[in-house]
């Protein structure tokens, strides 16, 4: 069994296509793969999560489009990681069974965010339970509390996690307290679990404790751009790394003004790409025009350095 290669760099936190109708839109996840890997040098994607409409879309359509990506990344993607959380231990565990049938690089599991785990050890019980069923696939807890409500430190769960989860991989860290993953990067000495960071615009920050890469949204659209800022901090270039944070940053706050979700970022893809994504689902609302005109002439203005 060759070695597995190690998660770094960016992940793209992959969007669902869909039809006018609202129906999953399979046959452009082929042109989407392409784009990723050619137009935004991004070679790791995250499927099925916030960012996918995950928790929106039924069992079925979460499997097809685990496949359809499995089956239009090989030998493109280094790695393809599945999210698999759901509200119920059952589908849960028929997805992560599922993930492991089709050759998925990883799986990833949220916290339950209705009757949800109030400590350490009901939370690592439920994953267990999970990641079980995907006894040979790399396990990643994804850490998002400003949607879950679930507020239990990453740090703490870390202790002892590998005796119970013994493919646990690493954190899908969503959320702003860099303390916590400063905390968890210092426990994690052997280097032998990966913390990714979910919130593009401090992803410098997450670097600056120790992040090994990033899960995010707007790596599909301004990939190109957070690998350069990327290498200018591995240089080390701080001052050129700023300077791509920050112009991020300046897009972001824009949009975010505006009133930034779902399905604005399928809009942002939509024109920066050129591959239909297609509106969100329901309880979700498509992006207006006017959120279009706007977010396209403020990206359209800003003025990327030039990396040496």
């Amino acid at each position: 069994m060759t070695p597995r290669k190690k998660l770094k760099g960016l992940v793209a936190a992959t969007i669902t296509p869909m039809t006018p109708d609202g129906k999953i839109n399979l046959p452009v996840i082929r042109q989407y793969v392409d784009y990723l890997v050619n137009e935004q040098n991004v070679k790791n994607v995250f499927v099925n999560g916030t960012t996918g409409e995950g928790l929106s879309l039924s069992i079925q359509e979460r499997k097809q489009l685990a496949e359809e990506w499995m089956c239009q990344g090989k030998d493109k993607l280094d790695h393809v990681i599945i999210h698999v959380g759901a509200l119920n231990l059952p589908e849960c565990q028929e997805l992560a069974r599922h993930a492991a049938a089709i050759g998925a690089g990883g799986i990833a599991v949220i916290a339950p965010f209705f009757f949800k785990p109030t400590n350490k050890d009901e939370l690592v019980a439920f994953l267990q339970k999970v990641a079980s069923e995907a006894p040979e696939v790399p396990f990643y807890y994804y850490h998002i509390p400003p949607l879950t409500g679930v507020k239990i430190r990453v740090e703490e769960l870390l202790d002892g996690i590998k005796a119970q989860i013994p493919t646990f991989q690493g954190v899908k860290f969503s959320d702003t307290d860099l303390l916590d993953l400063a905390q968890c990067i210092n426990k994690n000495e052997t280097g032998e679990f990966e913390f990714l960071y979910g919130v593009d615009e401090q992803l410098l920050g997450a670097l600056a404790v120790g992040a090994n890469g990033a899960v995010g949204s707007t790596y599909n659209y301004l990939g190109r751009q957070t690998n350069l800022m990327l290498q200018a901090f591995a240089k080390p270039d701080f001052a050129l790394a700023q300077q791509y944070q920050f112009l991020t940053g300046e897009f972001l706050n824009f949009v975010i003004k505006l009133g930034f979700g779902v399905a604005q970022t399928k809009a942002v893809m939509t024109f920066v790409s050129g591959i239909p994504m297609g509106p969100p689902r329901l309880p979700l609302v498509d992006a207006s025009s006017e959120f279009i005109v706007k977010a396209k002439a403020k990206l359209d203005s800003i003025v990327w350095p030039n990396a040496n």
